[in-house]
């Protein structure tokens, strides 16, 4: 009975992996990347140097607001984190015309930087997608975590040697090497792995399930209200009025929240009697991702907060800020990074894995079905192509001239056509020769980019190391790791069928030359 439930869930651990799993290793791969979407962001705006402090940062974006957007119905400043050097700043102009946004530095100066969306597309891409309407995009997304915590849930019931097979990594085995890759990569950070597909689920559980606050709220807004507090943006007063000094108002925050930092200023009404200035507690601070609120009118008195949080919030908070990892400090982050990128391996091992096992159950190996031949190519595209795209959407950012219209546009659409020029090439070409080529086009790509960077910029490797900017010669080395991993695997490849096909000739010369030797 044991057995017939193993072999049952080794079904569904198959068919949950394989159904959405080119979409899951995408998610994967860009969401790893997402532990680092800031240091990602400032290595694709290499105009940017230095540090800076929050509070002195909101002071300077207050005063180029009021030098620059004056009579706005609000802004939005979000502040450096020590991660970030810099302050984005978002408006409302009066007429109501869509926002507009600037960067500015410490002093409140404007910094002229390439344009970009950085790190925060890769981030937004294993959620939203791209191209496809977000509410389509998520609930996609869903159904792929939802497959994801399946798979995960039935491969552990159908492991039986899930401790033994952690210590087993073989190569140059075949299927076995692909097998023990699989499980190791499984295995190594098997409750990372249960935990973010999780929370991941809980973070878009209300969309996912709108039933409980649709039956016990009669409308989202009062929901909302209930469980994050009354909005007190309110219409303006028509009476000039200058805003208090934030520095202020900052410490005050930071003293009732212990001393974490705020992240966001968000003042409505500027210049008006009647505006607020609203404090949100920074989300490195705390591994809940729902940052604490307070609200000031113009006067500097508090006027309102965010509530206590019940369980469910407190709750939901906690799973968010686990899922996005916000709270992690340097090592930790690199643990999370390094916990995705086996998950990625995860996926990707057992997307190939499946074709390694069917091959040999084949009546003719050589002239597969129509559905095998596809998710070969769409493995390809998939790892080989993903990887490819990844490493164009870093030598865009270098290449493109700064002046080109819709230029962090251009960045995501070159992703976006090497990747689709990697599947077309897949399709065309003999499976083995794609995966070599594929592979290939990956390893050159990523290692093209440190000396892109080079050639581009004053931020090279050397220059990088003797002023100890160490996020640049992290990113380049990160590159050059990338660049050796897909290389390597390439060169695997390469080697292991061009003796496989060795091998296959061996008898075919040997037979030839019996009959000569008859003749």
């Amino acid at each position: 009975m044991r057995e017939s439930l193993r072999q049952s869930m080794a079904l569904v651990h198959t068919w949950t992996g394989l159904v959405l799993g080119w979409l899951l290793f995408a998610m994967f791969a860009t969401g790893t990347s997402a532990y680092f979407q800031d240091e990602i962001t400032r290595w694709m705006q290499p105009e940017i140097t230095g540090a800076a402090d929050p509070v002195a940062s909101a002071q300077g974006a207050a005063r180029y607001l009021e030098r620059n957007a004056a009579g706005a119905g609000y802004w939005y400043m979000t502040l450096p984190n020590g991660r970030s050097a810099t302050t984005q700043l978002f408006w409302q102009p009066a007429d109501g015309s869509g926002y507009r946004e600037a960067v500015v530095d410490e002093q409140g100066r404007e910094v002229t930087v390439r344009e970009t969306r950085g790190g925060y597309f890769l981030y937004r891409f294993h959620f939203d997608l791209h191209y496809l309407p977000v509410i389509w995009a998520r609930y996609l997304v869903g159904i792929a975590a939802m497959l994801m915590l399946v798979a995960i849930i039935s491969g552990v019931i159908t492991h039986k040697k899930i401790f033994a097979d952690f210590f087993m990594l073989r190569f140059g085995k075949g299927q076995r090497s692909w097998l023990d890759a699989h499980n190791v990569s499984a295995v190594l950070a098997l409750p990372f792995h249960a935990m973010i597909t999780f929370t991941g689920l809980v973070t878009l559980a209300s969309m996912y399930m709108p039933w409980g606050v649709l039956a016990n709220y009669a409308a989202p807004a009062t929901f909302q209200e209930a469980v994050f507090g009354t909005s007190h943006d309110g219409v303006a007063a028509g009476k000039p009025a200058s805003l208090p000094e934030l520095a202020p108002l900052m410490h005050r925050a930071a003293a009732a929240w212990g001393g974490r930092e705020v992240g966001i200023v968000r003042v409505t009404n500027p210049g008006d009697a009647a505006a607020t200035i609203e404090l949100t507690r920074a989300s490195k601070d705390a591994l809940g991702s729902r940052g604490e609120v307070l609200v000031f009118d113009v006067q500097g008195r508090q006027i309102g907060g965010s509530p206590a949080p019940g369980p469910a919030v407190r709750t939901e908070s906690v799973m968010i800020g686990l899922h996005a990892g916000r709270f992690a400090q340097l090592g930790l982050r690199w643990l999370y990074f390094l916990s995705g990128i086996a998950g990625t391996i995860m996926v990707g091992s057992g997307l190939v894995l499946w074709t390694v096992k069917r091959r040999q159950r084949l009546p003719d190996p050589e002239h597969p079905h129509f559905g095998f031949r596809l998710v070969e190519r769409l493995n390809v595209a998939a790892i080989a192509g993903l990887g490819s795209g990844i490493a164009a959407y870093f030598l865009a950012n270098r290449l493109l001239p700064t002046g080109l219209a819709a230029r962090a546009d251009w960045e995501v659409h070159t992703m976006f056509l090497v990747w689709l020029g990697v599947l077309l090439w897949a399709v065309v070409r003999p499976p083995r020769r794609a995966w070599i080529e594929g592979l290939w086009l990956a390893a050159g790509l990523f290692g093209a980019v440190p000396v892109v960077n080079a050639l581009t910029t004053s931020r090279g490797f050397p220059f990088n190391v003797l002023h100890g900017d160490w996020l640049f010669v992290g990113f380049d080395l990160v590159m050059a790791a990338l660049a050796f991993a897909f290389g390597a695997a390439a060169l695997k490849l390469t080697r292991r069928w061009s003796a496989s096909a060795q091998a296959e000739a061996a008898p075919r010369r040997k037979t030839a030359s019996s009959k000569a030797v008859e003749a």
